[in-house]
């Protein structure tokens, strides 16, 4: 069998999957819904990788009988501890997409996806939040990104709930004023944010508070204080994991790469990006943040042809695929190998 990599980028909210071949060419690529399965259940979340894994393979142009890669990357959302990643790679091993199977955290596939150095910094802000660090002698420093009880504040769903929790405070008397509460009234179509709390309880509306979080960005273009408040917050929040991943791995006075990505990053231009970026070098002059700049699974690929040894041309015929401006540490590898 042509050596191939099945990559998959298993986030809260999507799916993304990839399969590459030894020398980075692109054979088949597919998105689905997120399905991370501590969330879901086991099966059900190992059957929409599946799903997508086969639906990549025929894309390809496979048989339905043979392997579908080598090597299975799978860099998922909620492969949080030791525990969980061991019995994922069980669990996935026992669905026979490839003859050797690698799970491991989803922010360890945005670092790969942003840089190109041995070791670096990433901080995921999407759906949730988390970051990881990698020193180049092979040390690496993540949190357990368990959510309340270990410590985590931030993500899209966070400054959602929040945003519901201060416009219900605002209405009762018991916080301050914001615009928050209009918009969100607005959001929901109605003239009280108690109706929509009842709602909610009673299961008439959904909440979702990740179709939220946009509204707390809106209503800080206008000012408002408690908004501000929150994203000040969340801009703290991703300096502090990024400069205590930093000091852990004793980053602070070395070159390091330091790696942005999550839609709340991704999609809100620099109102979060900038003020990370110059915390950061603040605290660590030799530091480079970017925003990460291909699709996390392209990271979860790389990490693949890694594992199967693949070339140094790989990772740039790959790179290149999705984005013209591959990091010059990338091209000077490849001309070197």
């Amino acid at each position: 069998m042509t050596d191939r990599v099945l990559a998959i980028d298993g986030g809260n909210s999507k799916t993304a999957v990839l399969l590459v071949d030894a020398d980075g060419k692109v054979l088949a690529q597919v998105r689905g819904p997120g399905a991370p399965p501590q969330t879901v259940g086991m099966k059900r979340g190992l059957d929409v990788f599946e799903g997508l894994a086969r639906e990549a393979a025929a894309q390809a142009g496979l048989s339905p009988d043979e392997p579908i890669a080598t090597h299975t990357s799978a860099y998922l959302a909620g492969a949080d501890l030791p525990r969980e990643e061991e019995d994922l790679t069980r669990a996935i091993t026992e669905r026979g997409w490839s003859t050797t199977t690698f799970v491991g955290n989803d922010t360890f596939a945005l670092l790969r996806a942003g840089t190109a150095a041995a070791g670096g910094v990433a901080v995921v802000c999407g759906a949730g939040i988390n970051a990881v660090g990698v020193a180049r002698d092979g040390r690496t420093h993540r949190f357990p990104a368990l959510g309340a009880i270990s410590g985590d504040w931030g993500g899209g769903g966070q400054l959602g709930n929040d945003a519901l929790w201060h416009a219900v405070r605002a209405e009762d008397g018991r916080g301050r004023p914001t615009l928050l509460l209009d918009a969100l009234l607005a959001h929901y179509g109605e003239k009280s944010i108690a109706k929509v709390v009842e709602k909610i309880h009673f299961e008439e509306i959904g909440l979702d508070p990740h179709a939220l979080c946009p509204l707390v960005f809106e209503v800080a273009e206008q000012g408002d204080s408690v908004a501000l408040e929150q994203i000040d917050r969340l801009i703290e929040e991703i300096v502090l994991l990024a400069t205590v991943s930093m000091r852990k791995l004793e980053l602070m006075n070395e070159p390091v790469d330091v790696v942005l990505g999550g839609g709340v990053l991704t999609h809100t231009g620099d109102t979060v990006v900038g003020p990370v970026r110059r915390q950061i070098v603040e605290a660590a002059p030799l530091a480079q943040v970017r925003l990460v700049d291909v699709p996390p699974v392209v990271g979860a690929a790389l990490l693949g042809l890694d594992h199967i040894g693949a070339s140094p041309g790989a990772e740039l015929r790959l790179r290149s695929a999705y984005n013209d401006n591959v990091p010059a540490a990338v091209l000077d590898v490849a001309a070197s190998g």
